[in-house]
């Protein structure tokens, strides 16, 4: 299992990463591994407003589909379009091309509650 050590997780198996002023939201690798092919993605529209907890989107694979949880309340401010004609990129590439949400923080305190990498792998390989 692959980790982004820039990046925080919560415990639905999104990560989120800072950019700038900007929040960049995928899913881990641990994630990607275990709905195995992705082959399709439903993103939120751009101008979005969400909670922390609330389902910004889904993610459909061979085996199942999942809802995506936002990490931080906020607004949506960029999709990854690419997704749509590429949802494999969920797969090789979770931590950079396959990026979903880019999210414009409303509470930037929500950051320091979201897991470290250490934190996230105990979760992970519980539920292996």
């Amino acid at each position: 299992m692959k980790l982004d050590a820039k990046a925080k997780y919560q415990d639905t198996h999104e990560w989120a990463r800072r950019e700038g002023d900007l929040i960049v939201v995928g899913i881990t690798d641990f994630a990607q591994e275990s709905l195995s092919d992705v082959v399709f993605v439903e993103l939120p529209e751009v101008g979005a407003v969400l909670e922390k907890g609330e389902i910004f989107g889904v993610v459909e694979s061979v085996k199942a589909a999942s809802d995506l949880y936002i990490p931080m309340s906020g607004e949506i401010v960029e999709t990854n379009v690419t997704l749509e004609d590429e949802p494999e990129l969920v797969n090789s590439d979770p931590f950079g091309e396959g990026w979903m949400i880019k999210l414009q923080p409303s509470d930037p305190k929500q950051w320091d509650d979201l897991l470290s990498g250490d934190e996230y792998e105990q979760v992970a390989q519980a539920e292996e």
